[in-house]
C-alpha cells in the first residue's frame, strides 16, 4: 500500500548532495572579532542554498555533536561523518601581515575515504570583507565541480552579501549567533541586533526575515507574520519568507490552510527544488484531507532532499492517521530517527503510535527518549504520564507531578494542567482506596 501512495516517485531530478557548513575558525583573533568566522558561514548558506544540486544539513543538528574550541579538521570529518555530509565547508580566518585572510577549505567524502581540499586563499583588505565573501561561493562550486549558469552565478553574488553595509552585516551576523543559543535571553538579544541592522540598512531583507524568524521562536506571531510580509514586499523574489508565512498559517488557531498552501506554492514558484516548502505544502493539502496532494508533494520534497527528515515524518503521520498502515508508518518515523536522531517529532510520532497500538513499553521508550534530549518538553511528560497509567500508577503520579510544575506557569498550557490534576486526583485517590 505504501508502495502505492508513492507511487510515480521519481528519483532526484539531479545528482544532489548534502552540504554541511560550519564556521570558520578564527585563528588568533580578538574576542571582538570572533564573529568573523561565523560571518564566512553565514555567507556561504546564503549563497549555496540557491543552487538545487546542493543539500545544506541543518546546522541545529550541530547541536547533537560534542562542540569543539575550534571547528578546525578533526572536527570538521567527525561532524561530516557522523553527520553524513557528502561535503563539509569549512576554514579559517586570521591576519596576515595585519590584513584578513580567509582559508577556505572542503572535505568531500567519498565511500570511507576524505577527500581534503584546500581553496585559494582570500585576503581581505580593510572595508573588503563583504566583497571577499562575495568570491567564495563560486569558488567552491567550481571546486565542487557544480555547473552554474550566468543567473545562479548573479544570484550567488547577490545572496552571499544581502546588504552593502558592513555594520549591518555585522549586527546581522551577532544577531545569528545570539539566537543559534535558543534561549529566552539569546533571542532577546538577537531582536535588538537585527533591529540595529535594520536602522543601518533598511532595505535588508535578509535580516528583516530573520526578524521574523527570531520574533516566532520568542511566540510573537503576530510581529513575526508582520515581518514575514515586509519581506516580501520589500523583495518579492525571496522564497523564504513565503515558506515562513505558510507555517504560520498552517498551525493557526483559525485554521488557515487554503493561505498556507497559497503561501508554500508561491515559495515553490521561486524556488522550485525547496524541499521545505513541498512538504509544508503537503501538510497543508493534508490539513485539508487532500490525502493524493499531500502525498505528490511529499513525493516532491523527497526528489529535491532525499534525507529530509521531516517528509518521513509527515509520511509516518499521513499513513497512520489516514490510511491506517501501522507498519508502514513506523518505518516512515523510523527513516527520519535515522537521518537525524534528535529529531524530536520524529520520536514523539513514533512514540504516539506504539501508545494507540497499546504497545506501552514501545512507547515509554521513545517518550523518555524525548525527555532526555529536551527535559522542557511538556508534550512529552504528558503523554508519558499517560502512558504509565496503564503500567505503573506511581510512577504516573511523579510525572503528573513533574508536569504540573513544569507547565503550571505556561498560559498556553492551562487547559492541559487542569486535565492533569484530575487524573493526579484521580490516580492518587485509587491508590489510597487500595491501601
Amino acid at each position: 500500500m505504501a508502495a502505492m501512495l508513492l507511487a510515480g516517485a521519481a528519483p532526484a531530478l539531479a545528482k544532489s548532495r548534502t552540504v554541511l557548513i560550519l564556521p570558520f575558525f578564527a585563528v588568533d583573533l580578538g574576542r571582538e572579532e570572533q564573529w568573523l568566522g561565523e560571518s564566512v558561514a553565514q555567507s556561504l548558506s546564503l549563497a549555496l542554498v540557491t543552487l538545487p544540486t546542493l543539500v545544506q544539513i541543518d546546522r541545529q543538528r550541530l547541536r547533537q555533536l560534542p562542540q569543539p574550541e575550534a571547528w578546525d579538521e578533526q572536527a570538521a570529518l567527525l561532524a561530516a561523518r557522523t553527520l553524513r555530509a557528502d561535503v563539509t565547508l569549512y576554514g579559517e580566518v586570521r591576519r596576515v601581515s595585519g590584513d584578513l585572510s580567509i582559508q577556505p577549505r572542503l572535505i568531500e567524502m567519498r565511500a570511507e575515504r576524505a577527500e581534503r581540499v584546500a581553496l585559494e586563499a582570500q585576503p581581505v583588505a580593510e572595508g573588503m570583507l563583504l566583497d571577499r565573501l562575495r568570491v567564495l561561493p563560486a569558488a567552491y562550486a567550481r571546486a565542487l565541480k557544480v555547473s552554474v549558469t550566468d543567473a545562479e552565478a548573479a544570484r550567488l553574488q547577490r545572496a552571499s552579501a544581502p546588504t552593502a553595509s558592513p555594520r549591518a552585516w555585522e549586527a546581522y551576523v551577532r544577531a545569528q549567533l545570539a539566537a543559534a543559543r535558543a534561549t529566552q535571553e539569546g533571542n532577546e538579544a538577537a531582536v535588538e541586533l537585527l533591529a540595529r541592522a535594520l536602522e543601518t540598512d533598511a532595505q535588508f531583507v535578509v535580516a528583516q526575515y530573520s526578524l521574523g524568524l527570531v520574533h516566532q521562536a520568542l511566540g510573537n506571531r503576530w510581529k513575526a507574520a508582520a515581518q514575514f510580509r515586509a519581506s516580501t514586499q520589500q523583495d518579492p523574489t525571496f522564497p523564504e519568507p513565503f515558506k515562513s508565512l505558510g507555517d504560520l498559517f498552517l498551525t493557526a488557531p483559525r485554521r488557515l490552510f487554503d493561505q498556507a498552501v497559497e503561501a508554500y506554492a508561491k515559495a515553490i514558484e521561486l524556488r522550485p527544488f525547496f524541499a521545505e516548502a513541498h512538504v509544508g505544502l503537503g501538510d497543508a493539502r493534508a490539513a485539508k484531507a487532500d490525502v493524493d496532494g499531500a502525498v505528490s508533494a511529499y513525493v516532491k520534497a523527497l526528489q529535491h532532499n532525499p534525507l529530509n527528515p521531516r517528509v518521513h515524518v509527515s509520511l509516518g503521520r499521513i499513513y497512520y492517521a489516514e490510511k491506517g498502515l501501522y507498519y508502514e508508518s513506523v518505518t516512515a518515523y523510523r527513516k527520519a530517527i535515522e537521518l537525524d536522531p534528535g529529531y524530536v517529532d520524529a520520536r514523539m510520532g513514533l512514540a504516539e503510535v506504539y501508545e494507540d497500538k497499546g504497545l506501552y513499553q514501545e512507547a515509554i521508550t521513545e517518550y523518555r527518549k524525548v525527555v532526555e534530549q529536551d527535559a522542557r518538553h511538556t508534550g512529552a511528560l504528558y503523554n508519558l504520564a499517560l502512558v504509565y497509567e496503564q503500567v505503573d500508577a506511581r510512577e504516573a503520579i511523579t510525572l503528573w507531578e513533574r508536569y504540573i510544575q513544569l507547565a503550571g506557569s505556561q498560559p498556553t498550557e492551562k487547559d492541559w494542567v487542569d486535565v492533569a490534576r484530575l487524573h493526579l486526583k484521580k490516580l492518587k485517590g485509587q491508590l489510597e482506596k487500595g491501601n
